[in-house]
């Protein structure tokens, strides 16, 4: 019972990401770890070179297709990522969050379920071990469409 009482938070493992990118692509590779919800933290100039070094933590469940993603959007200039497991991080969204007030329903709408990604982790896990999920099936399909002629 303690549980439902208390905040719901999922802890995911995060990657310690080293990248080696030339300065034109700097900005794309922002962009492909931003997308994969990376923080950066660093980031220096080789010396006598032209590459940089940019390290970032990545989501391990964000990770996979990382190195294909860095090809394509870079052209290639930053490829061959590093990644090392450095720490456990809490991810501070409710999974389970519906919005109640006027307000919150005005700023999230009255289904949030489509930006919360750890609502998304939660669902692909159940559906990988087969349990129960909060998923509408259509049964008869062709009872529930409007035929014309």
């Amino acid at each position: 019972m303690a549980f439902v009482k208390q905040p719901v938070r999922l802890v995911q493992a995060m990657y310690e990401c080293t990248v080696q990118c030339q300065a034109e692509q700097l900005g794309k590779l922002y962009n492909v770890i931003s997308k994969r919800r990376g923080d950066i933290h660093s980031e220096e100039l080789s010396d006598g070179t032209a590459l940089f070094t940019v390290k970032a933590h990545l989501p391990v469940v964000e990770s996979f297709g990382f190195a294909t993603d860095l090809l394509i959007h870079t052209s290639g200039a930053a490829s061959n990522p590093q990644l090392i497991f450095s720490h456990w991080s809490i991810i501070d969204m409710d999974p389970f969050f519906q919005p109640q007030t006027e307000e919150e329903r005005e700023d999230y709408g009255e289904w949030v379920y489509e930006r919360n990604y750890v609502r998304m982790y939660i669902e692909v896990v159940r559906k990988r071990k087969g349990l129960s999920r909060d998923e509408k099936i259509v049964v008869h399909a062709e009872k529930q469409r409007t035929l014309k002629r």
